[in-house]
This record gives C-alpha cells, structure tokens and sequence, in this order.
C-alpha cells in the first residue's frame, strides 16, 4: 500500500548497537578470510583463525585453573568477552549476523540500544561461565550463546505482551524450543559432543532474565 508520508526513510535503518555489532564481528571474520586466501599477511596468515581461537577462545582448562588457584589474570578472564566474536566457519556467522539483525533490532526499539549491547555481552559471559562449570567441552568459540541472549530479550518482551492480554505466555517459548530441537538434531546427527548448547540455553536465560532487570530499572528511574 502506498504510504503518503514522503520524509519516511525508504530503507529501515538498524539501530546503532545492531551495526556495531554486526560491523566488528563481520570485520574479524573478513580478516581471516583474506588471511586464509593468502590476500593479507604471509604464509602464518593462513593459521591465523587458530591462533586466534587459542589466544581468545574460552577454554575450560583454562577456565578451571583460574577456578583451582583462585587466580583471575587479565589473559583468563578477557576470553569470557572475546570468545562471542570468534567463529568457526563462514556459515556459523552467516547465522549469527542474521540474528543479531533480527533480534537486536526488536530489542533495541524496545529497550534502547545500550540494553542490546548488555544482553549480548553478558549473556556470552554468563553462557561461557554456565559451559565452564557444567560441561565436559574443551573450548567455545562463537556468537550463539550471546545470540541467544537476544532471543531470550525477545522471549520475554513476547511472554509479557501475552500475559498482559491474560494469556499463558507459554506461545513465547516457541522460537526457544524450535531452537534446542534443531541443536538436538544437529548434535545427534553430527555426532558433535562439544556442549555448546548448555552456553546456548544458559544465554537464553541470562538475555531472559537480564531484560526483566533493564525493564525495572527503567521504571525505577522514570
């Protein structure tokens, strides 16, 4: 339908904190992609993503000596923030990107833009921490358990419109369980024993819980 309003911007403009996000992720991954071809650096370019993974990737040997010792070096402790903008492969932030822009958008047209740039930090800390203390996984690298941070702010601002029209709310939880199917599935067929879901679904409960605490604060201070 046509719209008469001529000042309405002809593209839908993403928030700030969503190109942030997507514009550093996407800048490291075009780093070791042209490393990886050999059109950056010099022969080690090639190596770079692992070398990347072993100096920022979250480990749990790691993770678990800092724990025995009760030492918590800047080295340790800056890969609980660093891990979520390290990927695998191509494919993996091809969705990750895909799901900041969907959901970090909602999120900041609710919230704001600082509140997407929290959950998604804090859900990837608390995801990696949850990974550390209950998995048996070697290593985590990725955006999915802060990405599902994202989704979990989306859950909850869905459960609350469906409680507020006297609803179960019980309908917002089923992008969530469509999520674990599909990562159960993967798993199972893939043979993938890393645990990366237990990041996953500790994120989604941090994203959950850390909105209902932007929601009150928000109200305490208006």
């Amino acid at each position: 339908m046509f719209n008469p309003d001529l000042n309405q911007t002809p593209i839908n403009i993403m928030p700030k904190s969503v190109v942030f996000l997507i514009i550093l992720i996407a800048f490291v991954e075009a780093i070791l992609q042209l490393g990886q071809k050999g059109l950056i650096g010099d022969q080690a370019s090639i190596a770079w993503r692992m070398q990347l993974i072993q100096k920022y990737g979250f480990f749990d040997t790691i993770f678990e000596w800092m724990r025995h010792n009760s030492t918590y070096n800047f080295n340790g402790l800056i890969r609980f923030l660093t891990y979520s903008f390290i990927h695998k492969n191509t494919t993996e932030i091809i969705f990750v990107l895909v799901f900041i822009a969907t959901f970090g958008k909602f999120i900041a047209e609710v919230f704001g833009d600082i509140a997407v740039l929290l959950i998604f930090i804090f859900s990837g800390i608390i995801g990696a921490i949850g990974f550390g203390v209950f998995s048996n996984g070697t290593f985590l690298v990725g955006g999915y358990p802060a990405v599902y941070g994202l989704i979990g702010a989306f859950t909850w601002v869905q459960f609350s419109i469906q409680r507020m029209k006297g609803e179960t709310g019980f309908r917002a939880f089923h992008l969530i369980i469509f999520f674990m199917i599909l990562a159960l599935i993967y798993n199972l067929v893939y043979s993938n024993n890393s645990n990366e879901w237990i990041a996953e679904i500790i994120g989604f409960i941090s994203g959950f819980c850390i909105s209902i605490i932007i929601k009150i604060s928000k109200e305490k201070f208006i």
